[in-house]
């Protein structure tokens, strides 16, 4: 109860440390074999993330309670949103076929790799896939259970609820536009809205002030600015999964290019492209053997056709909305003042 830096984040891993050690310890019942299993977990939900998600949560209840009140609840339900968030990452590099994560080799890579060390029969690769769905799937019954004990029902459970079916709807919109390879503004712009904006900002948001029991207005508010800051956030994303330096990332220069990830980004460049740019484009996206100078070609058509430019500034223009919408909100000032700070600390990163 505490509203010094850090402090709301440091009793979020604390939770998350000790639920997946009860975790570890009811897998290890069944054995040796499940240890990688909740290695893996807790190497994925406890090395890394920015833990946006529950600190969202928390400024949710600290629109109408302060912090002298009992937050204890709060703060258990705002931490199994990281385990959600981590199913989702999981499944994500796998769809993605993505090899890295925040750095490491993501769950499937490393779990190929696990096979390949011992020796055992089949295709690694396989085994790789296989492992992260069901650690993605585990993680996922994880984090109802850890929300569940915390808060059994209400609104709040409403809401955590409407959050695990709009990150898979989303995800599903995500993998259809990539299909589809149409270089749809309007889908791109519709992908980021239920995949992030409602997932990473409005949802938790909303999970905190439904456990605070806050009226209505105090909704309407934390919608106006969670939307354009989730759209806002997702668009930063974006450009550093193309241009974000390897180092801060923790993925290759251009791994959105390879994975053939269709943004706002490429949808507008491909917008504005003229012919041989637009077939560059359409040959490089998603060719996994894209080298660094192919890369950085791409690149270079993207910025002459000045859509990372249209990217920035719309990203400008969305952080601004979000803020705007602070202002007479019919929020705690400390709510106010805090959420002021994140959408500048959200939007304009490096990593």
């Amino acid at each position: 109860m505490t509203d010094r830096p850090g402090a709301v984040i440091a009793r979020v891993d604390a939770e998350l440390a000790a639920f997946l050690d009860e975790c570890a310890a009811t897998l290890s019942r069944l054995g040796d074999d499940l240890a990688p299993v909740s290695d893996a977990a807790r190497r994925f939900v406890l090395d890394g993330g920015k833990r946006l998600r529950p600190t969202f949560a928390y400024w949710g209840w600290r629109t109408v309670h302060t912090e002298d009140e009992d937050d204890s609840a709060l703060i258990t339900a705002a931490a199994s949103l990281e385990l959600l968030h981590a199913c989702a990452l999981v499944h994500d590099d796998v769809m993605d076929a993505s090899a890295t994560r925040r750095g490491r080799p993501a769950a499937h890579a490393a779990f190929a790799e696990l096979h390949r060390a011992e020796g055992w029969a089949g295709d690694p690769e396989v085994f790789g896939t296989s492992a992260a769905i069901l650690l993605g799937d585990l993680l996922l019954s994880w984090a109802d259970a850890m929300f569940t004990g915390a808060v059994p029902g209400g609104p709040g459970r409403r809401v955590f609820d409407e959050m695990r079916q709009l990150v898979m709807a989303g995800q599903y919109l995500d993998v259809l536009v990539q299909a589809r390879a149409g270089y749809s503004v309007d889908e791109a712009l519709r992908v980021i809205k239920f995949k992030t904006s409602k997932y990473t900002v409005e949802g938790p948001l909303h999970l905190g002030a439904a456990i605070a029991g806050a009226p209505p207005d105090v909704f309407e508010a934390l919608t106006a600015y969670g939307l354009p800051l989730g759209e806002a956030f997702q668009l930063r994303d974006d450009v550093l999964g193309v241009f974000g330096d390897p180092s801060l990332t923790g993925k290759p220069t251009g791994g959105d290019l390879r994975e053939g990830k269709h943004t706002l980004l490429t949808a507008l460049a491909m917008q504005a492209a003229d012919a041989d740019q637009a077939d560059a484009l359409r040959a490089g996206l998603g060719d996994r053997g894209l080298d660094d100078g192919r890369v950085a070609e791409l690149c270079k058509i993207i910025l002459a056709t000045g859509a990372l430019d249209q990217v920035e500034q719309r990203i400008t223009k969305r952080t601004a909305e979000a803020r705007a919408a602070l202002v007479d909100a019919p929020l705690s000032d400390a709510s106010r003042e805090v959420l002021d700070t994140l959408a500048g600390a959200a939007t304009d990163r490096h990593a």
